[in-house]
């Protein structure tokens, strides 16, 4: 059977502003009272430096705005980010649109039928016989089981497959009115829009190949993380306690994945964490017992783009791919509702 090999990266990215700008320019009087200090000090410590947004808060305030209006807008700004993302993969892989047998699409920001997946196949001139898959609202983690999915179609049928994640959380800034918690003014401080799109092809020379994507969900902590509509825009609940669910199933995992390849951490040099914070990172390089520097790519994409929920695992995976020497075996890893934790493994084909 075929190998699925991922045979291009295509990044799309809105506008960057600073980190410092959103908070002095808005966020300092969008919160009041003491929440203001606290919000401060969890704004300096994100981990953050700038960010993108479609929709730039110092530009346009949308945090008043009901949910139709918000997902009108998703539709105007995720569709070129999308159609960006894809071309460019289309491209780094050799590949036309008429070329995908398989059309991954996750995103959890925003909803309209028809979506995304419909509207890109039409205008990038995809075949009307390109099967398509839709992913909402697995948020963080989302990017590798749309991966698992386009990997085992191109086993299954050696055909290519596409996968394409955008999210523009900054379409769900939450009004000033709205209770704002530890929880909310994390979120405020950390997410961020982008596209990314990865093309999988059976076998052939050069790429990652995708060996396996495993993942274990603990439904005891359900309530830890959470993505509710609301009338005023999607609305993110974030427990204090996720690092603690991660510290007690991400070593399990990996080994347990490394195992089955007749592997170990000690022979994986390339590292894509999802930086869902800060914490989330040093959880991880702790548990897993990983040398200085290991989480280097992912601390980087944290610093330069924030959380940009599923696409943000492919952007390191981008930025690890830009690396000399290349990694020779890389494991991608994330984390969201569930609590759920997703591992994938990648290596370079022999020879």
């Amino acid at each position: 059977m075929a190998v699925p090999v991922i045979a291009g990266l295509g990044t799309a990215q809105p506008p960057a502003v600073a980190q410092d700008e959103l908070w002095e320019g808005f966020f300092a009087r969008h919160f009041s009272g003491t929440t203001r200090a606290l919000a401060q000090r969890i704004f300096a410590n994100s981990g953050v430096s700038r960010r993108q947004a479609a929709v730039n808060p110092l530009l346009e305030d949308v945090s008043d705005w009901p949910t139709e209006r918000r997902m009108r807008r998703y539709q105007v700004e995720a569709l070129p980010l999308g159609k960006e993302a894809v071309g460019r993969a289309l491209t780094s892989a050799g590949l036309a649109a008429g070329d995908v047998g398989l059309f991954v699409v996750c995103s959890c920001t925003g909803y309209a039928t028809p979506g995304l997946d419909i509207l890109l196949a039409r205008d990038l001139g995809m075949a009307p016989d390109t099967q398509r898959m839709f992913v909402g609202h697995m948020g963080c983690y989302a990017a590798l089981p749309g991966l698992g999915a386009a990997g085992d179609f191109v086993t299954a049928r050696g055909r290519p497959a596409l996968l394409l994640c955008a999210e523009l959380t900054s379409l769900h800034i939450q009004p000033a009115s709205a209770r704002m918690d530890t929880q909310q003014i994390v979120s405020h401080a950390l997410f961020s829009d982008a596209a990314v799109a990865a093309v999988l092809v059976p076998g052939g020379p050069g790429g990652y190949a995708l060996r396996e994507v495993i993942s274990v969900t603990d439904t005891s902590t359900a309530d830890h993380m959470t993505w509710d509509v609301t009338d005023t825009g999607f609305r993110m609940g974030l427990s204090p306690k996720v690092p603690q669910v991660l510290s007690t199933h991400v070593r399990g995992l990996v080994d347990d994945l490394l195992a089955r390849h007749g592997t170990s951490i000690a022979q994986v040099d390339g590292w894509a964490v999802h930086p869902g914070g800060p914490r989330i990172l040093n959880v991880v390089e702790r548990e897993l017992a990983l040398p200085p520097g290991a989480l280097a790519a992912s601390r980087a994409v944290l610093d330069e783009h924030g959380n940009c929920s599923a696409p943000t695992v492919l952007l390191i995976l981008d930025r690890l791919l830009r690396t000399e020497p290349l990694p020779e075996r890389i494991v991608m890893l994330a984390f969201g509702p569930g609590l759920t934790l997703y591992a994938a493994l990648l290596e370079r084909p022999a020879g």
